[in-house]
């Protein structure tokens, strides 16, 4: 079976959206086993004639796999992506993408040639109009059926070798929900409930940093094209000693519903989101993938989750622990590894002692548990949009182990880390191709920083930055008050001038009268008297 996602970012290229063929969607792409598709720049496959890539034959790596999975020749995800292609463009320079038609994270303009650095901001340091931004984007990726992806709903088996494809249309959005499950689900081994449920392409070993920051960055890129917004940044939600779900509003990722706490507030969009690929057990039983098809609604309980498996969300020193353990992986780099950054930090690591197969989920799992709800769910866990906020996060802490102790490059293991997860394999279901060291690297080398790591002065200008903004957008208003006030108060002082020197010298008003109609009388002693202290006090309070 062949997940396929065609990634075709072209808007760097052209004024408006292009609507790629989806040529390695068919049979005779699948039967043939080349993914070459023309760059429409120049008509040639891979852009070759303007240098931008050529087709070639996929190169994977023969270095043995962990013990986890011992099999070979049962799973589509086996070698990636030879069970579909063996072969696809390889793209040169800082040409990157399925034909070749986008630029390398970090770079931008018609030949690649501009780099830039976006920022990731604390989503709290957004201004409204930003996070009104972020939801209506969200939304819209829901919402808009993917003109240039598709997503596989059968086996390459199923699909008689490339004869019958089996594919599906979903949205934006939903592209990505549908690769988080289908890089974590579970082997299917023949028949009803025949499944090997040890092995993740994704998870639970070395792999699990680079996959998700790949994720990320795609998902990234598939905003800025869908919205037209180049500067759009995931942000992220730093949980550190939180005591519940500081997200949880109807002005961000949704409130809880008053007539079902599992079910989202209907004064939030997300109330109305459908989930698929959530029913890891159902597919099991049945033997089956997912059908892409919806699932029903959107739920969450934060809070209300079984303690015994997680105390609470992660602390700041459960963070600074882990930061502080220098080995990325050891052992048998699973979830039983011992003192391992990368096991600690996913969840399987103990945060205070950093031994291994811990039974309390700790950091990454112990906040997808504590949602209780579709992201408790490993292989559905992407439906909920919380999902980016959190592994934005987790990759910023990543990024931080990375500064801070700046491994070398062979600290990632070449051979015997459970499938998937070797340096050299291809990251399971990406096209274009990416190998998981290559994503050892520092964000900075990839475009991107987060403001939590910017230094101290940056970081305070960051943190300002939104009321500064709100607070330009309404001086002309404050201005416009302040002008209105001053007309009153001139035509206030007017009006009492004209009548005052109306009616001076009129006899039914002395002039004693007068004095004494705009004055006010003198009351002594001011300083000396308590209730005129007292009085001048709880107005003082109030004024307050």
């Amino acid at each position: 079976m062949w997940p396929l996602i065609i990634f075709s970012f072209m808007w760097y290229f052209v004024p408006c959206y292009q609507q790629f063929p989806r040529l390695c969607a068919t049979q005779e792409a699948l039967r043939t086993k080349v993914c070459c598709p023309t760059w429409e720049g120049d008509g040639s496959a891979c852009g070759a004639s303007s240098g931008r890539g050529f087709c070639q034959d996929v190169e994977v790596s023969d270095q043995p796999d962990g013990p986890q999975y011992p099999f070979s020749g049962l799973d589509d995800r086996e070698k990636w992506p030879l069970v579909f292609y063996n072969r696809t463009c390889q793209c040169a320079g800082n040409f990157m993408g399925f034909n070749c038609a986008d630029c390398k994270f970090g770079y931008f303009g018609v030949n690649c040639d501009q780099r830039r650095e976006s920022l990731r901001r604390n989503i709290f340091h957004l201004s409204r109009a930003e996070r009104i931004r972020l939801v209506s984007y969200l939304n819209l990726a829901k919402q808009t059926v993917s003109r240039d992806y598709v997503v596989a709903t059968g086996t390459y088996m199923e699909m008689e070798n490339g004869s019958a494809p089996m594919f599906a249309d979903v949205s934006v959005y939903d592209v990505f929900v549908w690769m988080h499950y289908y890089v974590s689900r579970n082997a299917l081994l023949g028949g009803p409930g025949n499944v090997w449920t040890d092995v993740d392409f994704a998870h639970w070993a070395p792999a699990f940093l680079p996959w998700h920051r790949v994720y990320l960055l795609h998902w990234e890129h598939e905003i800025r094209k869908l919205t037209g917004d180049r500067s759009f940044t995931i942000p992220y939600w730093d949980w550190r000693d939180a005591q519940g779900c500081d997200v949880c509003t109807d002005e961000l990722m949704g409130g809880r519903s008053l007539q079902d706490p599992s079910l989202l507030s209907p004064g939030s969009v997300f109330s109305s989101w459908r989930v698929l690929c959530s029913r890891a057990g159902d597919y099991n039983n049945r033997g089956v993938l997912c059908d892409a098809g919806e699932e029903g609604p959107l739920r969450r309980n934060p809070g209300n989750h079984d303690r015994n498996m997680v105390e609470r969300l992660p602390t700041s020193a459960e963070v600074e622990f882990t930061l502080s353990l220098t080995n990325y992986d050891t052992g048998a780099m699973d979830r039983n590894a011992n003192m391992s950054f990368r096991n600690t930090l996913e969840g399987f690591g103990d945060p205070q002692t950093g031994l291994g197969n811990s039974s309390r989920m700790g950091m990454h799992a112990a906040l997808h548990l504590f949602m209780n709800g579709s992201m408790s769910s490993v292989q559905g866990s992407a439906n909920d949009p919380i999902f980016l906020l959190h592994h934005a996060f987790v990759d910023s802490i990543y990024e931080q182990w990375l500064r801070r102790h700046r491994p070398s490059p062979s600290q990632y293991p070449d051979s015997n880390a459970p499938i998937g997860h070797n340096s050299e394999y291809h990251m399971v279901p990406f096209l274009p191709l990416h190998r998981n060291r290559e994503y050892f690297i520092s964000s900075k080398d990839l475009g991107y920083e987060y403001s939590h790591l910017l230094d101290a002065n940056q970081r305070l200008s960051e943190s300002m930055r939104p009321y500064l903004e709100e607070l330009q957008d309404v001086w002309p208003w404050l201005l416009l008050a302040g002008l209105c006030g001053g007309i009153v108060v001139v035509a206030v002082a007017a009006a009492v001038v004209t009548a005052k020197r109306r009616y001076r010298g009129s006899s039914w008003l002395p002039a004693s009268s007068w004095k004494n109609l705009f004055t006010l009388p003198e009351r002594q002693p001011l300083i000396g008297s308590n209730d005129t202290v007292e009085s001048s006090h709880r107005n003082y309070q109030t004024t307050m």
